[in-house]
């Protein structure tokens, strides 16, 4: 039998594993796997009907192919868990909702989780482990780096590219870049909730607003003038 992983029982797990649970039965008979939560924060061994376990559990469980996906909105811990998992040879595999959509001639890279109402249109490049939660769409010709996470109705226009490991809040908009002049998310950046984005972001900058600015610093208040 094979064994299937939803990496975190928290809110956006419970919301996944569904999806993951109708994937699986058009793919395989009810007999030949096996689909369980995986988490070492939850003490409870059963969440909405699926078995909870723990990583070391379910890294030594004795089924012969062993499957996951990591549905944490952290890149960091995202990232950790999914090297640790590789590098025992648990393979990774993608959920697509029933009526997610991809029109084509796209490459989308291992362990992608598209939720309900997403869209990949033409022509996009999505590295490992993107995240793309409820109505978000991606545009022709973008190229959408690993560990990105986008937040539920996020409008990524065409030509733009979006580094490794940003995170993208809900209701963002990018506006659309050039084949000439793409608009680029640097890497590790975040695009606060509802901001326009009209021109690229700095690597590890935090923006928001409408139009998009650095979230300014308050400076500490000296006590003592």
């Amino acid at each position: 039998m094979k064994l299937y992983g939803i990496i975190g029982a928290g809110g956006f797990g419970r919301e996944v594993m569904p999806l993951a649970e109708v994937m699986l039965k058009k793919l395989l008979p009810d007999s030949a796997y096996n689909l369980v939560f995986v988490d070492d924060n939850n003490t409870i061994k059963k969440i909405n009907n699926h078995e909870c376990m723990t990583i070391e559990e379910f890294i030594s469980h004795d089924a012969a192919d062993k499957y996951f996906n990591v549905s944490i909105a952290n890149y960091k811990i995202r990232k950790e868990i999914a090297e640790l998992l590789i590098k025992d040879s648990i393979k990774p595999f993608s959920i697509h909702a029933a009526n997610s959509l991809d029109l084509g001639y796209s490459e989308i890279a291992e362990g992608a989780i598209f939720c309900p109402f997403t869209m990949v249109t033409a022509n996009a490049k999505i590295g490992k482990f993107f995240h793309a939660n409820l109505y978000s769409y991606i545009a022709h010709d973008c190229i959408i780096g690993d560990y990105v996470t986008f937040a539920p109705h996020v409008q990524c226009n065409g030509n733009i590219i979006i580094e490794d490991n940003a995170y993208v809040g809900t209701g963002v908009i990018i506006k659309q870049g050039t084949l000439e002049k793409p608009i680029i998310i640097g890497e590790g950046a975040i695009l606060g909730m509802g901001a326009v984005i009209t021109k690229s972001v700095a690597p590890y900058e935090t923006v928001v607003g409408n139009p998009a600015r650095p979230l300014e610093k308050k400076s500490s208040i000296n006590a003592n003038p």
